[in-house]
């Protein structure tokens, strides 16, 4: 989500498409590539719920619940996506999207006192109204005109402060828990991606480390080493308790309740989601072997983008969009067919039922999970320092820009929560100002967009022009 596989897949030698987008593979390969794309989402999307899910204060069994209600709302998507007429109708997947996290983190600390279930409605809500005004800035293709106003200075700081900003998520709430088991996820998410010179472990890096981690827990509780209430311990008792099968999908936490400041706080996860979304769309028409995707494919994208994070409010979920990985994986495969993609999303839906796989996830412990975040969510911050070399960093005009615009967003959010109270004294004007001030990457994006389109710069220092013309 930023990546530029453009440019890595160009440097690809015999890159070649083995299926097109519209080509129907035998159905045994149908099958295994599908189930590929969901090997190759399943770590980045299942970490999503396992944020949430404790910070709510979640009981094991509801977190199980919760990433199965994720598994489900993600296959939708997927097949909404993919369609030609409804969404893109690229090969692109759909999973749990970390632009999410900031200002549903915020939603979670305004209602946690009353309890997951409640929360989950109010979560629910503002994907519902977030995801309908995302659909009509798609579908009424006044996405053309937004996207004027997002240029790399603006993109960049943005997704900076996505990853960064979540830096005491990953260490201080489940790294630091215990350190040796965290490390050694880290360990082997670098050793997987950047020292291992096969590319399918480079695909999985995330996925087999978790694993390996996972196992180590398991065997150290087996055997002792890991007492019960220790971080590293996993009690598999949920597990047995949980059902084989499970088919509550509609509104599983109760009806959802809107409230302005859970609308307020959601809209920066949008604005961050459409960002990435746009660029993914031109990375999988190339990989996939088509010409760069015109307005009416983007317009349709965002629009089902939007339409699939009001379903996921409906499905009990959290906010979706396309994944980059995923796009990498038809790059290195070849295979660019829609048919495997939709497979894939079959195949996600089929697990979600699935209610002991949920529960077994669910088990994972927070040293665990730690690890992965630091990788992951430091790949997020350094993704928006890559998107700032499409701009011209040597102009004094971006450096002052993108310097205020980080610091703002690492600096403001902290003061503003703690000025709750005179906010809401202003009434609903003051709690959506509150919940959008709060959340670092729209502080980051506001302050960017505003003194990028205010402050007169070319279209090179902006980053506007491409490579190509520029070299």
């Amino acid at each position: 989500m930023g990546i530029n596989i453009k440019e890595v897949l160009a440097d690809m030698p015999g890159r070649r498409i083995v299926y097109g987008v519209d080509d129907k593979p035998p159905f045994p390969i149908m099958v295994l590539a599908g189930f590929q794309h969901v090997l190759t989402l399943f770590g980045a999307t299942t970490l999503v719920p396992l944020i949430f899910g404790p910070a709510m204060g979640m009981t094991p069994a509801q977190i199980g619940f919760f990433i199965s209600c994720v598994y489900f709302a993600m296959g939708v998507a997927t097949l909404i996506q993919t369609h030609p007429k409804i969404g893109s109708g690229l090969p692109i997947v759909q999973g749990s999207s970390f632009s999410f996290i900031p200002p549903i983190m915020t939603i979670i600390g305004a209602y946690k006192a009353m309890g997951p279930n409640v929360v989950m409605q109010y979560i629910g809500g503002a994907l519902v109204a977030g995801g309908l005004m995302l659909s009509i800035i798609g579908y009424s293709r006044l996405v053309g005109v937004i996207r004027k106003i997002i240029t790399p200075v603006v993109i960049g700081p943005t997704i900076m402060a996505i990853g960064f900003s979540l830096a005491p998520v990953a260490i201080q709430y489940n790294a630091a828990n215990y350190w040796p088991v965290s490390l050694l996820v880290v360990f082997c998410v670098f050793f997987f991606s950047l020292i291992s010179k096969n590319k399918f472990i480079n695909i999985f890096a995330v996925l087999s480390s978790i694993v390996i981690a996972y196992l180590v827990c398991l065997l150290g509780s087996f055997s002792g080493f890991f007492q019960p209430g220790h971080p590293a311990f996993v009690d598999l008792k949920e597990v047995v308790l949980a059902p084989w099968f499970r088919f509550k999908l509609i509104m599983p936490w109760g009806v959802p309740k809107f409230s302005f400041l859970a609308f307020g706080a959601i809209i920066a996860g949008f604005f961050a989601v459409m960002i990435e979304s746009i660029g993914d769309y031109h990375s999988c028409s190339y990989a996939a072997g088509l010409d760069d995707p015109d307005s009416d494919t983007i317009s349709r994208g965002i629009g089902a983008e939007g339409l699939n994070c009001a379903l996921a409010g409906i499905f009990g979920a959290v906010g979706t969009t396309s994944y980059t990985e995923n796009i990498g994986l038809i790059g290195l495969t070849g295979v660019a067919s829609r048919w495997v993609v939709r497979t894939g999303a079959v195949l996600l839906i089929i697990m979600s039922m699935i209610g002991k796989l949920g529960a077994l996830i669910a088990t994972i412990p927070s040293p665990v999970i730690g690890g992965a975040y630091i990788a992951l969510f430091g790949i997020i911050g350094a993704l928006g320092i890559q998107v700032l070399m499409r701009a011209d960093m040597g102009s004094q005009r971006n450096v002052l820009i993108v310097g205020f615009a980080f610091l703002m967003a690492l600096g403001l959010p902290g003061w503003v929560e703690g000025q709750q109270e005179a906010f809401f004294a202003y009434g609903i004007p003051g709690q959506v100002l509150w919940a959008i001030l709060k959340t670092p990457m729209a502080v980051a994006g506001i302050s960017a967009a505003f003194w990028d389109t205010l402050v007169p710069g070319t279209q090179e220092e902006r980053g506007l022009v491409s490579r190509k013309k520029q070299n």
